[in-house]
């Protein structure tokens, strides 16, 4: 019955938005009683907190096996990393909202923290990969550098992949991030110009 909430209640996300469904909805959909939810579910930030950290689970698992353990180069784990979070916003649009859209506090749901930071540290991992061939004191902070990419991704799938893909803009979303983060690594000189 858990899972048939949670279900349920990824489904009214992505048609309602992670605020716009009620706990009674939630368990009209799964079909149990509303108060059969209480078995479960202290309330609905609790119920969406669930989908958050199921969420969080398979983001994180998914950016481990696009990564790849940095092969078959640094800018390829990279650039995986990448298309991996658009793909991820693509096919769990209800996970996505719960995760970045709910207004979930880490501070009162700790544990979605610590599964964000499973994600984030594999981004880290790949950004702190691109940098090895400069020297030392000429590299950017692995962290500083996935967290501009974070942004730039999370920007790229909420200015340009909400509804029809690619409607709100002429180019495909996975170009306008490639393109984004080249021009971004070159300017870090992570990457060489142009020729």
């Amino acid at each position: 019955m858990r899972q048939a909430l949670v279900e349920a209640a990824l489904r009214l996300i992505a048609e309602q938005g992670p605020t716009g469904f009620t706990l009674s909805e939630a368990a009209k959909a799964a079909d149990v009683t509303p108060a059969a939810v209480y078995r479960h579910f202290a309330g609905r930030d609790e119920l969406i907190a669930e989908v958050a950290r199921q969420g969080y689970d398979i983001f994180a698992a998914l950016m481990e096996f696009a990564y790849n353990g940095g092969k078959p180069s640094a800018l390829a784990a990279f650039e995986a990393t990448g298309r991996a979070y658009l793909a991820f916003a693509r096919k769990y649009p209800g996970h996505y909202m719960a995760m970045f859209e709910s207004g979930l506090s880490f501070n009162a749901h700790p544990d979605l923290g610590q599964m964000a930071q499973k994600a984030r540290s594999v981004l880290e991992q790949a950004a702190q990969g691109l940098g090895q061939h400069l020297p030392e004191g000429k590299r950017p902070p692995g962290s500083m550098v996935s967290a501009h990419i974070w942004a730039m991704s999370h920007g790229v799938v909420e200015l340009f992949m909400r509804g029809t893909p690619g409607a709100k803009s002429p180019f495909p979303p996975e170009d306008l991030l490639e393109t984004g983060i080249g021009i971004y690594l070159r300017g870090l000189g992570l990457l060489p110009p142009d020729r």
